[in-house]
């Protein structure tokens, strides 16, 4: 089975996107992580699929598949580059388009400067909706990791996300602590681990563990989560420009019961084809 792809990337997240409107793409967990090898397969962060919408009022389906080869259901990097990957294919010229996720709808605005913004929607709060298993609901909570406790936010942004404050981003325990948060029991499902240093109001800096892919140059609903969280802990308030390994992106949300926006840029690196 031969499948077009295209490379692209939102700050050095990458990925590789098909067209399943055009063409028949069903893919396997080991179809996923041999595109996703990056020594025999093309190599990215997440695979993406453009099917044909599920409601009425949707242009479009999007699905997520990380790395490891589980699907999951969100991704704001990726979703910029969906929205340049229909427009750059011709498969819809509208500047604001309405796509179907395993979270809910997302609308992807074309904006004239070429950056494109995200209704990423609105933030959970409560820990069965994250999912965190902790009975009530708190600003900031608390875990044991290698005989230390660690403080960390927790939000959902379609999918779980913990954020830890940190004081030199450079020197965080990105690599150690990581994969301990990931998979702890207190995340059902898993979790994105984002490690925040506040530099100011207005901006922070930050790197992202995230689930079934490791430590990624960028992270665009870790970025949402950790605006959140930085906003809910009175650290930082909106608009918010959050600094990533690989470059900006520009938050902004407005408190609880309001959705979070986000703003970037999506782009191509090459088009190919693949054997299956």
């Amino acid at each position: 089975m031969a499948l077009k792809f295209t490379k692209m990337h939102g700050l050095g997240n990458d990925f590789v996107v098909f067209d399943g409107v055009r063409q028949n793409v069903s893919l396997t967990p080991e179809n996923v992580r041999r595109i996703a090898d990056r020594h025999f397969g093309i190599g990215c962060d997440q695979v993406l699929i453009v099917e044909p919408p599920i409601s009425w009022n949707a242009d479009f389906r999007y699905r997520i598949f990380n790395a490891d080869g589980g699907e999951v259901a969100q991704c704001g990097n990726g979703a910029r580059c969906f929205a340049r990957f229909v427009r750059d294919q011709g498969l819809c010229d509208k500047d604001e388009i309405v796509v179907d996720t395993d979270a809910g709808q997302l609308r992807l605005v074309h904006r004239s400067d070429g950056l494109v913004t995200v209704n990423m929607g609105i933030p959970k709060h409560a820990p069965a909706e994250i999912p965190l298993d902790i009975a009530d609901e708190a600003v900031s909570y608390e875990v044991v990791l290698d005989g230390n406790a660690w403080s960390f936010g927790a939000v959902s942004m379609g999918n779980p996300h913990a954020v830890l404050r940190v004081d030199d981003i450079d020197h965080a325990p990105v690599e150690r602590l990581g994969p301990l948060l990931e998979r702890h029991p207190i995340f059902p499902e898993r979790a994105n681990i984002g490690f925040a240093q506040v530099v100011d109001r207005h901006r922070i800096k930050l790197r992202v563990f995230e689930r079934g892919s490791g430590e990624t140059l960028a992270c665009g609903s870790g970025a949402c989560a950790a605006t959140v969280v930085g906003i809910e802990q009175d650290e930082i308030e909106s608009p918010v420009q959050v600094d990533l390994p690989g470059g900006s992106l520009y938050i902004a949300w407005e408190g609880r019961g309001r959705p979070v926006f986000m703003t970037g840029p999506a782009v191509c690196v090459f088009e190919g084809e693949i054997e299956l």
